[in-house]
């Protein structure tokens, strides 16, 4: 009866759960693992405040198989320091990989198919019936991740400076001000440019909110979001069409709090894929990362 355990650890929160033959026996709830979003050691603190709590709930005092799936997995010592943190809580075997990795394993279980992760970043990764991968975007929040949640907070702020500056003010500054804390325009930008910097995946449900009054920035905002992951989506698929020889549509996924929670974001992306690929099947519901880390630990158990 061996005892697994699964772990999405994405930009902003890290979920775990433990379950044995297919039961579960415990779930949790943590903080980012992310070093690159929450520094070093508060990685470690979150990850061993979590296998804690969730050996706690479980009954457990060791683990068989673990999957891990965490952003930005592969750069230097991230699989290192995730895997002698894992061994301090007796997992006899273990894999790091990226969070795309698990939800893509979330969605499809090994399957064709195409994932979009919208959350506080961004990336598109997709595979064939022959495991074959592609992808686009993901490169970060410096040099990419259109459509997240920290893109949007990022050029909601940038747009409302230039309006600014045309005597056009929005109501983003004054948000951002009572979320930041600032009192002057001057302590706002250098907070925004602090190191490390502000949350600004924060400032979507802002950008939501502010939408739904009739702000066009924002709504401009949202409408951009929705066609750049929309145009991720379509590039995937053609380069798995060109290089791959794809002809049968695969199925479209998706996961994040951009397109699961901001309204009109998941329908505007939606009518955009329809409309150049109208037999594309684009889900309706968020992925469970967890349950694609879960699916890849029980297999890693089948392995012996």
């Amino acid at each position: 009866m061996s005892v697994i355990l699964g772990i999405d650890g994405g930009g902003t929160n890290t979920r775990a759960v433990i379950e044995r033959d297919g039961a579960v026996l415990g779930r949790a709830h943590g903080g980012s693992i992310k070093r690159l979003r929450v520094g070093a050691e508060a990685a470690e603190a979150n990850l061993r405040t979590l296998l804690a709590e969730v050996y706690d709930i479980s009954g457990v005092d060791r683990v068989d198989t673990a999957t891990v799936g965490v952003a930005s997995a592969t750069m230097p010592g991230v699989k290192e320091w995730i895997s002698a943190v894992l061994e301090e809580f007796h997992v006899a075997k273990s894999e790091i990989v990226g969070d795309e990795v698990i939800a893509l394993d979330g969605a499809f279980q090994g399957g064709p198919g195409i994932l979009q992760i919208a959350g506080t970043g961004s990336n598109t990764i997709g595979r064939t019936a022959t495991g074959e991968r592609e992808s686009a975007g993901g490169w970060s929040s410096t040099l990419g991740d259109e459509g997240s949640g920290y893109w949007l907070g990022l050029h909601a702020i940038r747009r409302s400076l230039k309006a600014y500056d045309q005597l056009k003010p929005t109501p983003v500054l004054e948000r951002a001000a009572e979320l930041w804390g600032t009192t002057t325009l001057d302590e706002l930008v250098n907070v925004g440019n602090a190191t490390p910097g502000p949350d600004f995946a924060a400032l979507a449900p802002v950008i939501a909110e502010l939408a739904g009054e009739g702000d066009a920035l924002c709504q401009g905002l949202l409408d951009q979001a929705a066609a750049d992951l929309a145009e991720f989506v379509l590039l995937v698929r053609r380069k798995l069409r060109e290089r791959h020889g794809l002809t049968d549509e695969v199925p479209i996924a998706w996961i994040g709090s951009v397109l699961g929670k901001i309204p009109g974001v998941l329908e505007r992306f939606t009518e955009l894929l329809k409309a150049e690929a109208p037999l594309m099947e684009v889900a309706t519901s968020e992925v469970n990362g967890v349950e694609g880390a879960l699916w890849r630990a029980r297999r890693l158990a089948e392995q012996g």
